[in-house]
């Protein structure tokens, strides 16, 4: 049977940066928030400034259509760091208002890892599935200097995944997934957000939908906006 990428909120509370899940079935406004391994969370929650070993990075995993907590609930289950950003909905069921909640991102999970581990979990995936749950997101852009015809596989800086966490972390129904497509000029200005609950993120001025914002570009094909900021909310970021 299909994984279903939604869940309730009254999902497992260890799962949601460390903070207990509202389990009423009302509430004044969507939310967004992010899903951690447990033992990511112990290690100082949405912050990965302070990463356990020099040896550890974080990998991009693609996984296949609509098996996105079967792929997570296998790599905890291995005790390897993981991070999956989900944002929260309000939908309307008999007349009363609930909260559940759906990856930002259905066919990615990061996790934070060395190459052995990573390694031993495509491992020990069952070889009897007959579709493969996760596979390596390659960098398209580089080539291996043991195989020159081989792309590596894609890593993301601490830095910027730091910043990546930050933003899918804010709970704001208008933080969204986008696409080249939806951006109606071209991406603009590196800045840093001065003021509001954005303070602190970088990326780079874009229109979308109307609205001026700040794009956060984790790899190619990978960009999550923020909601509308002002122009002097912002400023250049330092080069």
């Amino acid at each position: 049977m299909e994984d279903n990428t939604t869940q309730p909120l009254t999902a497992n509370a260890s799962l949601y940066n460390g903070q207990p899940s509202d389990t009423g079935s009302t509430c004044p406004s969507a939310r967004l928030t992010s899903c951690t391994a447990s033992n990511l969370k112990n290690k100082g929650g949405v912050s990965v400034e302070n990463v356990p070993s020099e040896s550890t990075q974080w990998f991009v995993l693609r996984v296949s259509y609509g098996r996105i907590l079967k792929a997570q609930t296998y790599i905890e289950g291995k005790g390897i760091d993981f991070y999956v950003p989900l944002r929260y909905k309000q939908i309307t069921m008999q007349g009363k208002k609930r909260i559940v909640t759906e990856p930002l991102l259905p066919s990615f999970i990061f996790v934070r890892a060395t190459c052995s581990q990573v390694e031993t979990l495509f491992r020990k995936l069952n070889a009897s599935d007959s579709r493969s749950l996760l596979s390596i997101y390659y960098d398209h852009t580089s080539f291996r200097e043991d195989a020159p015809d081989k792309n590596p596989p894609l890593i993301i800086s601490n830095s910027a995944m730091d910043n990546f966490i930050r933003l899918t972390s804010i709970k704001n129904p208008h933080v969204i997934p986008v696409t080249s497509e939806n951006i109606t000029y071209k991406l603009g200005d590196e800045v840093v957000i001065t003021e509001g609950e954005f303070m602190g993120i970088h990326g780079r001025v874009a229109r979308i939908a109307g609205q001026q914002r700040v794009v956060v570009e984790l790899f190619d094909g990978c960009l999550v906006a923020t909601a509308y900021v002002p122009r002097e909310a912002m400023k250049k970021a330092e080069s």
